[in-house]
Parts: C-alpha cells; sequence; structure tokens
C-alpha cells in the first residue's frame, strides 16, 4: 500500500468494482475493505437485475418504480438507471457474466413484486454472486489495481470541503493516511446496526457516520426497507433471504390457518405491513409461504440456493411451506449525490447503497438495486475521467493521535447514524 492513489474507492460489492473497472489503466487505484473481498452484500442478491425491454416498456417500467417509491423518486435519476440498463446488460454479458437463457437461446426474464411484467435478468438464485464474483474476478487481474482487505476507513482527510484521501486502520490498529485527488465511498448500507437484517454484520453505515463528521450532505436517513419474506430461524445473526422472484413465479402467503391473506406482489413495504398485521392478529411469529405452486423443477433449477438452505432449516419447500418473516434489507437514504454521484464535498463521490441519488424514492422497487449501483459507478467513474478535477486538498497537518481504537471509533459512528435515523424519524412523524 502506497501513501498516494489516483483514486481511493472504499468498498469491493458491484459499485465499488465495477467503478474501478471503468477507469483507465493509467489510473492507480487502491480499494480498501474491511473483511475479505467477497463479502459485500451485493454478493447475497438472489433475484435479478431489471433491463428495459424496449421502448414499449418504459412508461411501465418508469411508473413500476415510482409506484413503489410512492413517487418521492427523483425523475431525472430513474430516467438515467432506464435508459442505460441496455448497455450495463450488454457490458455484462461481453464480461461474460451468465444469465439464464430460454430454449431458444435468448436472455430469459423473471418477474417480482410490484412489476407489470418480467423484466428481470438472473442467474438461478444467486445473481448477485454471479455479477460481483465476475467484477471480482476482473479486478484482480488489473495491475493498476490493489486490493487491500480487512482495513477499515476510519476517517477522510479533507480541507475547505475538498477530499484529500482516507485514513485507514488495519487490525492491530495501526493507521495509515493515505492522500488521493479522489475517494469513492461505495462501502454499502446500514444493516449491520439491526438485529434482523439480511446484510453482513460489519456493514453498519460507517461511510454515513464520517460524512456526518465532515458536514458531508445526508438525505433520507429514515428510509429503510424491511424485506416482507426472509426464512424465520431462532439461530442468530443474519437472516436469509427468501427472494422477491419466488413471489413473483407464484408463491403464495398464508395465515397460520393456511389461508391467504394478502396479495403477494404488493411492494415490499405495503406487503411486510401486511405480514406484521396478519403476525399480531394470529399471534405467531411467522407467516407460511407456499413455493409448491411453482413446481419441483422450477424451485431446483430457478431456486436451488433457497432449496438448500430450507433443506438445512429442516423444511423442504417442495413438499410444505416455510415459515418466513420481515427483516431490515435495504437502505433508501444515504449520501447526497448527484447524478454524475457527486457529493457535497468536491472530490468525494458516493454510489450504491452508501448514496442517495433519488432512484428509489421511499421503497425500492425490487431488482433495482444492482442495476443502480453499476449505473452510477460508471457515472462517477465518468466524471473523474471527464469532469473538472479539484485542486489538490493539502491539510496542514494530519493528527493521527486521535486515532487509536477502531472498535470505538466506528461505535462513535454508529451511534451518530443511529441517532440521526431517529432525528429524521421524528421529524417526519
Amino acid at each position: 500500500m502506497n501513501e498516494y492513489y489516483d483514486a481511493i474507492i472504499v468498498g469491493t460489492g458491484a459499485a465499488g468494482l465495477y467503478c474501478a473497472l471503468n477507469l483507465p489503466k493509467r489510473k492507480k487505484i487502491l480499494m480498501l475493505t474491511k473483511q475479505g473481498a467477497d463479502l459485500s452484500d451485493s454478493f447475497l442478491a438472489q433475484g435479478g437485475i431489471c433491463m428495459l425491454r424496449g421502448e414499449d416498456d418504459y412508461e411501465d417500467y418508469f411508473e413500476d418504480t415510482m409506484r413503489a417509491g410512492h413517487y418521492e423518486n427523483n425523475k431525472r435519476a430513474v430516467n438515467l438507471m432506464i435508459r442505460s440498463s441496455n448497455d450495463i446488460i450488454r457490458d455484462l454479458l461481453w464480461r461474460n457474466v451468465d444469465f439464464v437463457r430460454a430454449e431458444d437461446g435468448e436472455l430469459a426474464f423473471t418477474r417480482e413484486g410490484a412489476h407489470s411484467r418480467p423484466r428481470i435478468l438472473f442467474h438461478e438464485d444467486i445473481t448477485g454472486k454471479e455479477i460481483t464474483q465476475t467484477l471480482l474476478d476482473q479486478v484482480k487481474t488489473k495491475e493498476n489495481i490493489e486490493i487491500c482487505e480487512y482495513m477499515t476507513m476510519v476517517d477522510i482527510i479533507s480541507k475547505d470541503n475538498i477530499c484529500g484521501g482516507v485514513i485507514a486502520m488495519d487490525a492491530k490498529n495501526n493507521v495509515y493516511p493515505i492522500r488521493s485527488q479522489f475517494v469513492v465511498l461505495a462501502c454499502g448500507g446500514i444493516g449491520g446496526l439491526f438485529q434482523n437484517s439480511t446484510n453482513y454484520p460489519h456493514i453498519a453505515g460507517d461511510g454515513l457516520g464520517i460524512a456526518m463528521k465532515h458536514q458531508v450532505k445526508l438525505e433520507h436517513l429514515d428510509y429503510i426497507q424491511i424485506h416482507p419474506t426472509t426464512l424465520f430461524s431462532h439461530k442468530p445473526g443474519r437472516r436469509f433471504l427468501i427472494s422477491e422472484s419466488v413471489r413473483g413465479e407464484g408463491a403464495l402467503l398464508y395465515d397460520k390457518n393456511g389461508q391467504r391473506f394478502t396479495n403477494e406482489l404488493q411492494p415490499r413495504d405495503l406487503l411486510s405491513q401486511a405480514i406484521f398485521e396478519q403476525m399480531e392478529k394470529d399471534g405467531t411469529d411467522f407467516v407460511w409461504e407456499d413455493m409448491r405452486p411453482l413446481g419441483e423443477k422450477t424451485i431446483m433449477q430457478h431456486f436451488p440456493n433457497i432449496y438448500q438452505h430450507c433443506i438445512e432449516e429442516g423444511f423442504d419447500p417442495r413438499k410444505e411451506p416455510i415459515p418466513v418473516v420481515p427483516a431490515q434489507h435495504y437502505f433508501m437514504g444515504g449520501i447526497q449525490a448527484d447524478l454524475s454521484s457527486r457529493t457535497s464535498m468536491r472530490g468525494l463521490y458516493a454510489c450504491g447503497e452508501t448514496s442517495c441519488n433519488g432512484v428509489h424514492g421511499k421503497n425500492r422497487l425490487a431488482s433495482n438495486s444492482l442495476l443502480e449501483s453499476l449505473v452510477f459507478a460508471r457515472r462517477a467513474a465518468d466524471d473523474m475521467i471527464f469532469g473538472e478535477a479539484p485542486e489538490m486538498c493539502r491539510p496542514d497537518r494530519l493528527d493521527l493521535n486521535q486515532y487509536e481504537d477502531q472498535n470505538v471509533i466506528l461505535e462513535g459512528y454508529h451511534k451518530q447514524v443511529l441517532n440521526e435515523i431517529e432525528r429524521m424519524k421524528k421529524a417526519n412523524e
């Protein structure tokens, strides 16, 4: 690890990796991640990635996204994401991402909740892993990109609202100031702040806390998505997601008496609310999801990962319903970013779940997350290449003595984020 890079990217999920791959080979890039490079939430995405299916699909796709977001979306951002989708998919195919194809060889599409038609490409039920692992493998072949694992960003270097790098800390609390004209925060959401979440526990909003420290603008921190269907378990730790596309393919939800009680294809927030209400009415800790209407062939071919996990928990979805419960899943708020992923601090970018560019509004439409991450990661790369570069930030001095214990520092950031979430919730009541 050197003292200076042309760009520093914090996070090795889909957004961070794609941003790095879209920067020129002449740029020396450092990628930081606080755990292993393959332990990002992008690897956990099951359902798929959306794609505009021709001009006759544009209005429906736009309306589906807006309706799911309660019409609080940034229309320009939604348009940009949708219009960019075909180019992104072509690039992923060129990079040898393996999407399922129909018998005629054409790309196969599935449908998920709140979509008016099938427009979601997938790879079994591990689409996020297929895309992100492909990108990670390619990054590892690039001589200009260095990945530094088990290295935690604990601060950014700045002066006069210009970013000049990051302060990183290893597991032994050794401190490293690393300078760069450009820093990209692609460090994920806030699932680690919650007891029940589908996210990895180490992804806990560090970047948000650091941004707050430097008065970088944040937006809608109270916009937190609950996924309606995660596999109920008494075991501690991350909740296992039962993909939206399971219901999109025909799975049904039952109450304690085995009766349907709601429309399974509602937007996630409305369906989660319906499930919570039914659980309270029944006095249960879960409801039942029945995958049997899909048929054994679809379960085994489209959802093999889900099937195997259910078997490990003692349920055979081919023969019986499985218990599901809502859990924290996704973060629609974050560091305010424009259509080029620029934040309010010059030289600092944010993309992926860390950012809030307005695409998702108040509630994300299923399978828009991977697409949004890739579109705006490339926008960040383009701006670093073609945009007006800020003057080099040169702080007078860096007080490295303030960074003594990584855990203490991060706990402070996490408390700040939780307090701000509560403040925003109360302000909007």
